[in-house]
């Protein structure tokens, strides 16, 4: 989500023209009653009046956008961390179930040693030596009996180093599990903050008149069309000002372009609908590179460029806040995921300030 939709922004111009006050069919006149001047400085008031709300309007919403945005690249990260979290918990759950197992295993085995040595007797070696009526039989058990302890003390070092290993596995799975449970709580919070966003948004565009609803539709319709005819031409040549700058960079690219239309959807990474780095990094996954999940992330990945020298499948991140990215395809457009209500288009690459250029 980028900014409010051109198709707003269209509209809201439209509709802060102020009205003319006088029937444009009635007899002009070089006097007016005074009626007649009341009656059309009231219109004008009120069309000024119009004409401010809606402005009014288009700046609220395209603030909370924004905040939404924000908050939606907050909750992709706590996702990420906690899907990461998740799994590594679930590997150190499976660790610590087999250090259990071979925990038990080295005990078995030592009370078999130690079972061995009991029956053995605790007679002094060298009487039983004297007493023995087959001294080279009791010298050969003997010999086994050292051997196996010897033995055993081994063990014992490697049942140790087993427990201690098991220990620190427990540990770090009850640090991971609190983590999770923080991260967790984290991702719900950006999750209603987003939600609330964009409520407060939709009951600002409820807001406005059914004449000014309908210019937005229309405006929407001819920016709709319009990325129509940019993709075919997009489709039928190279994406002007330069070759991407590697195969997988055009594959990139040709991944994005065959999204134009989908619904931008907050927290969604396709293939169905997307939010801005969900598009980005879904389109570079098409062409087996793996990107950050958050357009903060996407600004330090790969090599950065000055925009001057921007290339198709470049990252084209925004805002001094990092909270908007879209990728170059050329001839000084990229294709982005603009805002809840809108679906994947073109843009110009300048449609707000940029932060930075990366190639992944």
């Amino acid at each position: 989500m980028a900014m409010l939709s051109a198709a707003l922004a269209a509209s809201a111009v439209a509709l802060t023209a102020v009205p003319a006050g006088a029937d444009p069919g009635a007899p002009s006149s070089d006097a007016h009653s005074s009626d007649a001047r009341s009656s059309g400085s009231s219109s004008q008031s009120s069309g000024q009046s119009s004409g401010q709300g809606t402005s009014s309007a288009r700046r609220t919403v395209e603030r909370l956008f924004h905040d939404a945005e924000r908050a939606t690249e907050k909750y992709n990260l706590a996702k990420e961390r906690s899907d990461q979290l998740r799994e590594r918990v679930g590997a150190l759950q499976s660790s610590v179930a087999r250090g259990q197992e071979r925990v038990n295993q080295l005990r078995g085995a030592l009370a078999g040693l130690a079972g061995a040595q009991y029956r053995s007797g605790g007679v002094d070696p060298s009487l039983t030596l004297l007493l023995t009526e087959d001294p080279d039989g009791f010298l050969t058990k003997s010999a086994a009996l050292d051997r196996i302890s010897h033995r055993q003390a081994g063990q014992l070092r490697v049942l140790h180093a087993a427990q201690r290993a098991l220990r620190q596995e427990r540990a770090e799975a009850t640090g991971k599990l609190v983590e999770l449970e923080r991260s967790r709580e984290a991702v719900a919070r950006h999750k209603r903050e987003v939600t609330a966003k964009l409520a407060a948004a939709r009951t600002v565009l409820n807001g406005l008149t059914e004449a000014e609803r309908a210019a937005l539709r229309r405006s929407e319709r001819a920016k709709e069309e319009e990325d129509r005819r940019a993709a075919a031409r997009h489709e039928r040549q190279q994406p002007g000002g330069g070759a991407a700058a590697s195969p997988r960079a055009a594959a990139a690219v040709r991944a994005a372009q065959s999204a134009i239309g989908a619904p931008y959807a907050w927290g969604q990474s396709g293939p169905g609908s997307f939010d801005c780095s969900g598009l980005t990094q879904w389109a570079w996954r098409q062409a087996g590179v793996a990107v950050p999940r958050t357009s903060q992330g996407q600004a330090g990945v790969g090599q950065r460029v000055p925009l001057s020298q921007a290339q198709p499948g470049d990252l084209v991140v925004y805002r001094g806040d990092a909270s908007h990215v879209g990728m170059y395809v050329g001839g000084g457009q990229v294709i982005h995921a603009p805002h809840p209500g809108a679906n994947v288009r073109y843009d110009p690459v300048g449609m707000m300030p940029v932060t930075s250029v990366n190639r992944p």
